[in-house]
C-alpha cells in the first residue's frame, strides 16, 4: 500500500486495524510536521518512545508550509507512517507532538503538545520583531480566544518570562524541559575522535563548519560576503577542512540539484556538503575546531559547546528582541573582509576562551543539561496516562557518519593549486613549509596568496592553469611510467612550465628540469597528509633557493611541513640514472 496516497490510511488505522496489526499498541501518538526542519526535530524527541511496544506513532504535514519540498519523500524513507492531514483530523489520536507553529494546529480535537524546532525560540517574522519571539505570542498561541497547545515545552526558564509577556494565558501549561538536541551534542563531544576519523580528517587538520540558515541575510543569502569561497580560498587545504551545515529551507527550498550546481566549483575545491536531513552536521558540530556562522540555531549550538565563532552574516531583522540570539549577535564578532580569515579565526580562538558574555549565552541555551530525555518522557507519558518505561530515560547518541556522508565529486584531473613556500632550519636538514590554496577560487582583490607558485594538470580541461603553471603534475593513472616522460614533449605544449613532476604510486615523483635532470623523490616518513603534488612542491622551492644544486651526486633530504599542527615529513632527493 502506497502511505503517501491521499485520501489512503495506514492499516493499523483503518476500521478493521486490529486485525491488521502484530503489535496491539495501547496508546497511538500524531506528529506534526511542518517541513523537512520540524520532522527532523520531532525525530530528537520521539526517541523518548523508543523500545515501547504499548506506543505507536503515526505522522502528518500540515501542508502550510511554502518551503515543504521533500516533506513527504523524507517520511517514506524514514519508514514513517504517514496519514494525510485530513484524515488524521478524523481520527482519535491520544496525544499529538508538533514541533512547528505552522499550519491550522487549532483544528486538531486531542491534546496538542507544542515544541520548539530549533534552539529555544529566538526568531521573529521578518519586520514583526514588536510581536515578539514565533512560538511565544497569541499570535501564535491561540485561536478564537482559545488556547491552540494543551501543552507548551520551554527549554529554558527565560522563556517563562516572554511567554508572560506574550500570552500569559499559556503560562499554565508551559514546561521547562531542556533541549534534547544540545544533551545531543554535549554527549558527542566524548566521541569527538570517532566523528573526526569518519568525516576524514587526518590528525592534526582542523575542522571548519560553516553554517546557513534559510532566507535572505543568511550565510548562503548574502552573496556580497561570498563566505564558503573565501573560507575555501583563505585556508591551507591541507591543514584545514571545510564543512556546509545548510538549512533544509534553503536546500530544499531550491532543490538538492541546484544547490549541488551552486556549489560545485567549491565541492571540487574540496567543500564538505551533507545533507541537511542527516545528522552529519552534529557530528561535524562535535568534530569541529572553528565555526562561521550567521542568525540561525547551528551557531548557537556551537557557541553552548565552546566551537570559537565568527559571524560570517546576520539579520537583525528576524531575531527576537531580548532573545538569547539577539545578545550573540551582539557578542561574536562579524567577519572583516579586509583581514585574513586565518586571523580572525585564532583571534576568536584567543578572545573565547573563558569569555563571561559567552559563557553566560551558553547557560541561556538549557536550563536543565542533561536532563530533556527524562523530562520530555515524563511530560509525553502523563498525557498518554501510562507509566514510563521502567529504563532509564537516556539521550540518544549522535550516529558516527558512514562512509562517504557526503556529497563529492572525484574530478578526473588534478585540481590547480596556488602554493607559497617559505624554508627554514630544522637542524637536521633543510625544511620547507608549503601551503596550498585552490587556484580557482581566488580573486586578485582578496587573496591570502602572494609569492605563491601554481600547481596544475596538463590535462585540466581549464587550460588558463596548466598555460600559467610553474609546476606541472602528472598523475600516475595516466602516466604510469615515469621513464617515458620527456621533457620537451609536455615543454612544447607548456613552454612556461619550471619543473614537471610524475607521479608515483608511493605518492613520490619523478622531477624533470628543463636541463633534462631528473631527480626521485620519495617520501621517508608516510604520514597521512603527503602527496605528489606536495613533494612537487618542495622540490620546486628547494631548486629556487640555488638552481645549481639540483645536479645532485648523491642523496639529500628535505623536512616538509604543511602547518604546525600536522606532524612534518622527511622528502629524499637522488638523481635518477
Amino acid at each position: 500500500m502506497d502511505v503517501g496516497e491521499a485520501g489512503r490510511l495506514p492499516a493499523a488505522l483503518s476500521r478493521d486495524g486490529r486485525r491488521w496489526s502484530t503489535v496491539l499498541a495501547e496508546r497511538s501518538v500524531l506528529g506534526v510536521v511542518h517541513n523537512i526542519t520540524s520532522a527532523t526535530r520531532l525525530l530528537d524527541l520521539l526517541s523518548a518512545f523508543e523500545s515501547d511496544q504499548r506506543v505507536q506513532v503515526f505522522f502528518t504535514s500540515t501542508g502550510s508550509s511554502a518551503l515543504d519540498e521533500g516533506t513527504r519523500e523524507f517520511l517514506a524513507s524514514q519508514g514513517m507512517l504517514y496519514v494525510p492531514w485530513e484524515d488524521a483530523l478524523s481520527q482519535d489520536f491520544d496525544v499529538a507532538i508538533s514541533t512547528s507553529r505552522g499550519g491550522d494546529l487549532h483544528r486538531i480535537p486531542f491534546p496538542l503538545i507544542c515544541t520548539p524546532h530549533g534552539a529555544g525560540y529566538n526568531k521573529t517574522l521578518a519586520g514583526s520583531r514588536e510581536q515578539g519571539a514565533f512560538g511565544l505570542t497569541r499570535e501564535w498561541l491561540v485561536h478564537d480566544g482559545k488556547l491552540i497547545p494543551s501543552a507548551i515545552v520551554l527549554s529554558h526558564q527565560e522563556q517563562l518570562e516572554r511567554l508572560a509577556e506574550g500570552c500569559p494565558e499559556a503560562l499554565p501549561v508551559a514546561h521547562v524541559a531542556g533541549d534534547p538536541c544540545l544533551d545531543q551534542l554535549k554527549a558527542g563531544l566524548a566521541f569527538r575522535p570517532a566523528y573526526r576519523r569518519a568525516l576524514g580528517l587526518l590528525p592534526g587538520q582542523r575542522l571548519v563548519v560553516v553554517s546557513s540558515t534559510w532566507g535572505q541575510g543568511s550565510v548562503l543569502g548574502s552573496p556580497q560576503t561570498d563566505v564558503l569561497r573565501r573560507t575555501l580560498a583563505e585556508l591551507p587545504a591541507d591543514e584545514f577542512r571545510v564543512l556546509a551545515a545548510v538549512h533544509p529551507n534553503a536546500w530544499y527550498g531550491h532543490g538538492a540539484w541546484q544547490m549541488h550546481s551552486w556549489l560545485a566549483p567549491l565541492i571540487d575545491a574540496g567543500l564538505m556538503l551533507p545533507r541537511p536531513e542527516t545528522e552529519v552536521w552534529k557530528a561535524a558540530l562535535c568534530a569541529a575546531d572553528f565555526l562561521v556562522g550567521d542568525h540561525g540555531s547551528l551557531t548557537t549550538y556551537g557557541v553552548a559547546l565552546g566551537i570559537p565563532c565568527v559571524l560570517g552574516a546576520f539579520r537583525d531583522l528576524v531575531v527576537a528582541p531580548g532573545s538569547p540570539m539577539e545578545r550573540l549577535g551582539e557578542v561574536l564578532p562579524r567577519l572583516a573582509t579586509a583581514q585574513p580569515l586565518p586571523a580572525q579565526l585564532a583571534r576568536a580562538a584567543q578572545a573565547q576562551r573563558g569569555d563571561p558574555e559567552l559563557i553566560a549565552l551558553r547557560h541561556r541555551v538549557t536550563s536543565e543539561p542533561g536532563r530533556s530525555a527524562a523530562l520530555l518522557r515524563r511530560l509525553f507519558y502523563s498525557w498518554l496516562c501510562l507509566p514510563e518505561p521502567s529504563r532509564p530515560a537516556a539521550t540518544r547518541p549522535i550516529p558516527v557518519p558512514s562512509v562517504s556522508p557526503v556529497h563529492e565529486r572525484r574530478l578526473p584531473h588534478l585540481p590547480a593549486m596556488l602554493v607559497t613556500t617559505t624554508s627554514y632550519d630544522s637542524g637536521l636538514a633543510p625544511g620547507v613549509r608549503v601551503q596550498r590554496f585552490p587556484a580557482a577560487l581566488q580573486r586578485r582583490w582578496n587573496t591570502p596568496v602572494t609569492g605563491a607558485h601554481l600547481v596544475a594538470d596538463p590535462d585540466d580541461p581549464d587550460l588558463r592553469w596548466p598555460r600559467s603553471a610553474d609546476v606541472l603534475v602528472l598523475p600516475h593513472e595516466r602516466y604510469p611510467q615515469p621513464e617515458a616522460v620527456k621533457w620537451s614533449d609536455v615543454a612544447a605544449r607548456f613552454p612556461g612550465c619550471g619543473l614537471i613532476a610524475v607521479e608515483e604510486a608511493d605518492q613520490g615523483c619523478t622531477v624533470l628540469f628543463a636541463d633534462d635532470t631528473r631527480l626521485r623523490a620519495h617520501w621517508v616518513d608516510r604520514t597521512a597528509w603527503v602527496s605528489c603534488p606536495l613533494a612537487a612542491s618542495a622540490v620546486h622551492a628547494w631548486a629556487q633557493m640555488s638552481p645549481g644544486r639540483r645536479h645532485l651526486r648523491g642523496t639529500v633530504r628535505i623536512e616538509v611541513r604543511a602547518s604546525d599542527q600536522l606532524p612534518p615529513a622527511l622528502l629524499e632527493l637522488a638523481p635518477v640514472p
